[in-house]
């Protein structure tokens, strides 16, 4: 295939990105100005997205290697979103902070443009390549404040954790090729379009493990808590929502288009992967203590819920997996962030333990409701985003009668609600003699608190009106680029 300047035009977003992180380099070797640096940096972030626009109308198209279609551009709005709401919120923590802080946007730009490649990926090469431009600057994000123990611990295990999964997707891929003589997705599914070898099986699930690594998929989760409390707010955050994000996508994208992903034995592991994950995650979320960490438990329980989607793979498969990760990027984006502004400026560990929230109400009210609408949108309750996220898996799910999983997205969401409302009690409790934090007296005007604010108002109003949310997923998932 040729590359011609429509295709070109097609990856604007991806360029726009990785042109800013040059200027941001750039810039940073001229002259290190904090403010400066993060306003280039929203700046690029803001064009690329909207030059979303022009390119819904070329697509769907193909590249050589990348899919420009309603999926690539959906996961690229989230990515960039996501990735915007942590510059915001970088900003606020990282201004008293006494090391170097502008390479971290430079850092937060590459991840960036790693997320892009992985969502739009057609390519075992393109999906290596952008799951390693996507994890490498995230090692340095982690352990950005490294004067901390916690966070260094973090940014290691990350790359230990993360370097391991890596080299099982490899192996896994290589397996693949054995296996078809191919590496683009079209070709994989005309290779193992009749019953697929013992290496092509073997391969599939390699790739399926390198992956769940990367989502925190049971038995593959045990980084998840450690990383989450130990990394800075506004890289944990990106770690939680883009980074997570682009990788379900190209999941989806790999089931929806190898037929080996969809043979009886994968699909079956992936559905009881799915139920140990929900249930795990929610049974571990019960005994925490900080807030971080119950986070980081509460979303592997998440992405069980989203697998249901996955191992159903048919119906309204894409449209609610769609709708559930906007509501879960929007409700991560609003509980992380309220923890980052409870932290920032940054003043050391951040504020992660549950004791720094509690009374959190009568010091800081509107922060507290932005925290409450967050767990409440995370149990699914209604009138949040997260019960219209719940209620497409359940609906899916008796849809296709797969019952057992039905039943474990019911028994997860019912334990998610204890932890979900001790956090919310807390908030609420009478201040006792214990340490606590606090956010700055200005956190509502600056821009950190205007994305939380902002945040916490869509979830209610896509819980009470969701059509519009709903409406684009659907447009979204109507033009995708036929990979199989």
């Amino acid at each position: 295939m040729t590359l011609t300047a429509t295709h070109l035009l097609a990856l604007t977003p991806l360029i726009l990105v990785g042109a800013t992180a040059i200027v941001v380099m750039l810039t940073i070797a001229w002259r290190r100005q904090h403010t400066v640096i993060a306003m280039t940096t929203a700046a690029g972030l803001n064009l690329a997205l909207v030059s979303l626009i022009g390119v819904w109308f070329m697509a769907p198209l193909a590249t050589p290697m990348l899919a420009v279609d309603g999926l690539a551009i959906f996961a690229a709005v989230l990515i960039l979103v996501a990735a915007l709401a942590c510059v915001t919120l970088g900003h606020a923590y990282l201004e008293h902070y006494r090391g170097p802080r502008e390479e971290f946007y430079l850092l937060l730009l590459c991840a960036t443009a790693g997320g892009l490649v992985l969502a739009a990926s057609t390519h075992l090469a393109t999906l290596l390549f952008g799951l390693e431009l996507l994890s490498m600057p995230l090692y340095g994000m982690l352990a950005y404040t490294y004067h901390e123990r916690r966070s260094l611990e973090a940014g290691v295990k990350y790359l230990v954790l993360s370097g391991a999964a890596s080299a099982i997707l490899l192996f896994g891929m290589a397996l693949l090729y054995a296996e078809t003589g191919q590496l683009d997705f079209v070709g994989l599914t005309v290779g193992l379009a009749e019953s697929p070898g013992a290496w092509g099986l073997a391969g599939a699930a390699l790739v399926l493990v390198g992956l769940g690594f990367k989502l925190s998929i049971v038995p593959f989760h045990l980084w998840t808590p450690d990383v989450y409390e130990g990394g800075p707010g506004p890289a944990a955050t990106f770690l939680a929502s883009a980074s997570k994000v682009a990788v379900f996508v190209v999941l989806l994208r790999l089931v929806m288009a190898a037929p080996a992903f969809q043979g009886a034995w994968l699909h079956g592991v992936l559905a009881v992967l799915a139920i140990l994950t929900m249930l795990v995650g929610n049974l571990l979320a019960l005994t925490q203590s900080n807030l971080k960490r119950l986070l980081g438990y509460s979303s592997i329980a998440h992405f069980g819920y989203l697998l249901t989607a996955v191992v159903i793979g048919e119906g309204l498969a894409v449209e609610a997996t769609g709708v559930y990760l906007v509501v879960y990027m929007l409700t991560t984006l609003g509980a992380f962030g309220v923890v980052t502004l409870i932290s920032s400026p940054y003043r050391g560990e951040d504020a992660a333990a549950l004791h720094h929230y509690r009374g959190l109400f009568w010091r800081r009210p509107y922060l507290t409701a932005v925290l409450t609408v967050a767990m409440l949108s995370m149990a699914g309750i209604p009138f949040t985003a997260g019960f219209i996220g719940k209620f497409y898996i359940i609906a899916l799910g008796v849809e296709a009668e797969h019952w057992w999983l039905v039943g474990a997205v019911i028994v997860g969401s019912a334990i998610g609600l204890y932890y979900y409302l001790r956090v919310m009690v807390t908030l609420y409790l009478a201040e006792a003699g214990m340490q606590k934090r606090d956010a700055p007296e200005n956190w509502g005007v600056r821009a950190g608190g205007v994305v939380v604010l902002g945040v916490a108002l869509l979830i209610i109003l896509l819980g009470i009106y969701p059509t519009p949310m709903i409406e684009w997923v659907r447009l979204m998932g109507g033009v995708m680029l036929n990979t199989g």
